[in-house]
């Protein structure tokens, strides 16, 4: 064989165990990458119920408060 066919054979090798490693070293990362948005998801979900119960305690604190206004006034229009 000659010198340029065994470059050329070399330099192909080379090249495709490069975009080999490289391939792989990307799905590494991605995969870290992966599961910290996964974790973020979570915390993002957990934190949205959270806030949704809330809002409903707010709504129904909101509620008796109304009905014990509408009470109060009931009560104060008696005294007069």
């Amino acid at each position: 064989m000659s010198d340029t066919i065994i470059v050329a054979l070399l330099s192909a090798l080379g090249t495709g165990a490069g975009a080999i490693v490289s391939a792989f070293v990307s799905n590494k990362v991605m995969a870290v990458k992966m599961e910290v948005v996964q974790r973020d998801v979570t915390e993002l979900k957990e934190e949205t119920r959270r806030h949704n119960q809330v809002i409903e305690r707010t709504y129904k604190l909101e509620e008796r408060t109304s009905i014990l206004e509408t009470r109060v006034e009931g009560l104060e229009g008696k005294k007069k």
